[in-house]
């Protein structure tokens, strides 16, 4: 097998989720709009376990990127992952950060391609930057985080601490 997936570093700075699937396209564009709305008043800095905080406003120029990546965010015995939807960008586009118990995923997507001497007829293509932020739930090993990028999904493992690693116990139910 060919893996042609790349490392994304992480950069870090000082210190369980509720997961919510959307896949209509609706409910994802209300809820782009809703977050912008709260970006532009700079209010409520939500503060549970990878819950969405204050994101930097788009650019207003035409044809900005209008875009926050999906992320799903799952919980393993042993860790926690993190995927993001990035479709068109390079891993140098992307920039993570651990700061104040919150993960900073940044990224850029800019138009790179040289058209002085043609006339777009129709174009949908969207350029520009987003930025999401996750706190993150305590036990988390920060010296052990991976980011990688591979055919636009970007995965970053956020491997548990031992002590923060609990074995299963089941509990006899008894009978009066």
């Amino acid at each position: 097998m060919n893996d042609k997936s790349k490392s994304v570093s992480v950069s870090k700075s000082s210190e369980a989720g509720n997961a919510v699937r959307q896949n209509s396209p609706a409910v994802h564009q209300l809820r782009n709009e809703i977050d912008r709305l709260f970006d532009n008043f700079g209010l409520f800095d939500w503060g549970g376990p990878f819950t969405r905080s204050r994101r930097s406003r788009l650019s207003g120029r035409e044809g900005s990127w209008n875009y926050v990546p999906a992320v799903d965010i799952v919980e393993t015995g042993k860790a926690f992952k993190l995927t993001a939807e990035l479709p068109g960008m390079d891993a140098d586009d992307i920039d993570i950060k651990l700061s104040n118990g919150s993960i900073i995923i940044r990224g850029e997507k800019e138009d790179k391609s040289e058209t002085r001497d043609e006339n777009f007829f129709f174009s949908e293509r969207q350029y520009g930057s987003f930025r999401r932020t996750f706190s993150l739930p305590e036990g988390i090993d920060r010296d052990k985080i991976e980011a990688k990028f591979a055919k636009g999904v970007l995965t970053v493992t956020l491997p548990k601490l031992p002590e923060a690693i609990k074995a299963d116990k089941n509990i006899t139910v008894k009978a009066d």
